[in-house]
């Protein structure tokens, strides 16, 4: 497999991550783990559960809905495996902390999500809230009013909709390439491609060993920088329709209709990882080309712990198996 992107003949392996400080979080299902590289070179699992915020399995077959609820899912899950993250490098300036901890099979120090005592503090809740807000008027209520200089030429809501829009990619832009600049977001932009690297391998049929990983694609069709790109995209359709000459409910509706955009997005996005129909593989290089301002490519360790953290969750053997045919 080349490193543009995945091969055609990928299958869906239902395992998905992010990138944390340090290290790569991964789940599948209801399973998470959280691979970190700590500050004296050891690595170190924690594994938990997490059954989401509506653990219904009706809800998942709802199209839509489950994608409001994984969306928020993802945004919960998400600031846990970075808290659990931080509290390594905390515990390096703890002297005598110790956590209970046992082997894995191949030395890595595995721990579950109790042993570990991490959990969402009411500080990590408040930062999680605040960053929300940030979001809220940095991608959507700053690109509205923006456009707005444009209705003294411009009557059509639909042009001033894409014109917002283009305005909301380019803050986007603007945004990642500015924090790409700080050299903590640098690295968890290479463990960004880590996980990827390590989900494109399998996907492509190839045993979850360093050097396929290291030759695998950093770009994968369901990453979360392409649900953003699609969120943004998706947006324009609905913005266009909003017919109000109020304009302190029109800011109040691009804010009331973010989770069903989110949950428009998210099915396309599912689509896409499943589906290697050309028409859809064309639709999904967007926000592959967008992927290439959040990934950079790994080093050998970063690999290590992209590894380390599917093996934790996923049963990579067995599904090779069974959608390759590959005895291992």
């Amino acid at each position: 497999m080349g490193r543009e992107e995945q091969s055609c003949n990928a299958k869906y392996s239902g395992i998905g991550g992010q990138a944390v400080m340090e290290g790569v979080m991964m789940r599948n299902k209801e399973d998470y783990a959280v691979a970190v590289r700590k500050p004296d070179g050891e690595m170190a699992v924690v594994k938990g559960v997490y059954k989401g915020i509506i653990p219904s399995e009706a809800v998942k077959n709802i199209p839509i809905l489950r994608g409001i609820a994984g969306f928020v899912d993802s945004l919960v899950l998400g600031m846990k495996a970075l808290n659990i993250s931080a509290d390594f490098f905390a515990e390096e300036e703890k002297e005598g902390k110790k956590n209970k901890k046992d082997e894995g099979s191949d030395g890595v120090k595995v721990v579950t999500d109790k042993e570990h005592e991490s959990s969402l503090g009411i500080m990590t809740v408040i930062i999680m809230i605040i960053s929300i807000f940030l979001a809220l008027g940095l991608f959507m209520i700053i690109p509205y009013y923006l456009s707005l200089i444009f209705s003294k030429w411009i009557a059509s809501p639909h042009l001033l909709a894409l014109i917002e829009g283009v305005i909301r990619l380019v803050i986007f832009v603007i945004y990642i390439k500015c924090i790409s600049m700080m050299e903590d977001i640098k690295r968890v932009f290479r463990y960004h491609g880590a996980e990827h690297k390590c989900i494109n391998c399998l996907e492509s049929g190839n045993p979850l060993t360093l050097e396929n990983v290291r030759e695998a694609s950093r770009e994968h069709r369901r990453c979360g920088t392409s649900f953003l790109l699609y969120v943004m995209v998706v947006s324009i359709i609905f913005f266009s329709l909003i017919d109000t000459p109020n304009r302190l409910m029109r800011t109040a509706l691009r804010i009331i209709l973010i989770p069903l955009i989110a949950g428009v997005a998210y099915e396309f996005i599912r689509l896409a990882g499943r589906s290697n129909n050309p028409v859809v593989r064309s639709l999904s290089a967007p926000g592959l080309m967008m992927q290439k301002l959040t990934t950079a490519e790994p080093d050998d360790d970063m690999i290590r712990v992209g590894i380390a953290s599917v093996d934790a969750v996923f049963d990579w053997k067995k599904y090779l198996k069974d959608n390759f045919g590959n005895e291992l």
